[in-house]
């Protein structure tokens, strides 16, 4: 059984849904990040999606870009991502861990040797926000090849077509979006239209439902559990949290000025939105 199908095997026996928060690597420096998601794991985060800084973000809002920017200021690179994986996956054997890369750092690594790097070191999945399920084939060959999990997104508004392929082509979760548009806390999230795209995925025999975008308040994850989603991912709330303790201006590398506090402040954040998954 993939840590993915135990997860949700298990907060299923337990009446909740999964809360998964997005992090980057190496924001803003890879030690200070082994601790930042450590610190959410311990407060009680299902899963994590890591990203892989990248230079041209373009599925990505401002928050989320910034934590590019500071990670890759920070002189991040593809092989100390994969020794974050490594240690993390240390840290915590039972904890699924997806990947979130753009798509020219697999061409730029090979197809052949990106799968096979991200799973010697320990990732359950990859998703590539610009690569859609129409374009998916070679990812999902190379992907099931190494071991890895393919995760592709569900648009709002996907046509059936589309929904078919995303639930076809994904394995571990399937993540939909709440919202047309790129990430972020500042448009929230929609459940208009999701229960629906929830059954026809799932009319499928898809994996899991996980809803992104626009995820920042507990509010969010109830109404996504609600609308028959099997839990939430929300990565541009938890970046604002990180930037309100780091200090950095560009092109310098930035660094965590209250560690203590940034703990805090996120393990609070965790907590609540792990206890709005439990089910009504």
């Amino acid at each position: 059984m993939s840590r993915y199908d135990a997860m949700f095997k298990r907060l299923e026996e337990k009446g909740e849904g999964a809360f998964v928060p997005f992090i980057m690597l190496s924001d803003p420096s890879p030690a200070e990040a082994v601790e930042i998601i450590s610190t959410v794991v311990e407060a009680g985060a299902d899963a994590v999606e890591l990203g892989v800084p990248f230079s041209d973000p373009v599925a990505d809002g401002p928050a989320i870009q910034t934590a590019h920017v500071r990670a890759l200021d920070g002189g991040a690179t593809v092989q100390q991502a994969l020794d974050q994986v490594r240690e993390l996956r240390q840290r915590f054997p039972e904890l699924p861990i997806g990947m979130l890369i753009y798509a020219n750092v697999a061409y730029v690594r090979g197809l052949d040797r990106f799968y096979p790097d991200f799973h010697s070191a320990g990732a359950d999945s990859i998703l590539l926000p610009d690569v859609p399920v129409r374009e998916s084939q070679p990812f999902t060959e190379a992907a099931t090849a190494a071991g890895v999990d393919p995760i592709y997104i569900a648009p709002a508004k996907a046509s059936r077509e589309t929904l078919e392929g995303v639930a076809a082509n994904s394995r571990g979760y399937i993540y939909a979006i709440s919202r047309d548009g790129v990430t972020g806390a500042e448009k929230e999230a929609t459940v208009d239209g999701l229960r629906e795209v929830v059954d026809n995925i799932n009319s499928f025999g898809g994996a899991p439902v996980l809803l992104g975008f626009g995820i920042s308040r507990p509010e969010h994850v109830r109404d996504a559990i609600a609308a028959g989603a099997s839990g939430a991912i929300t990565g541009s709330a938890i970046s604002n949290i990180i930037a309100k303790y780091t200090e950095h201006t560009h092109p310098n590398p930035g660094r965590v000025t209250d560690m203590d506090g940034l703990k805090a402040e996120l393990s609070d954040y965790v907590r609540a939105m792990k206890q709005a998954t439990v089910k009504a």
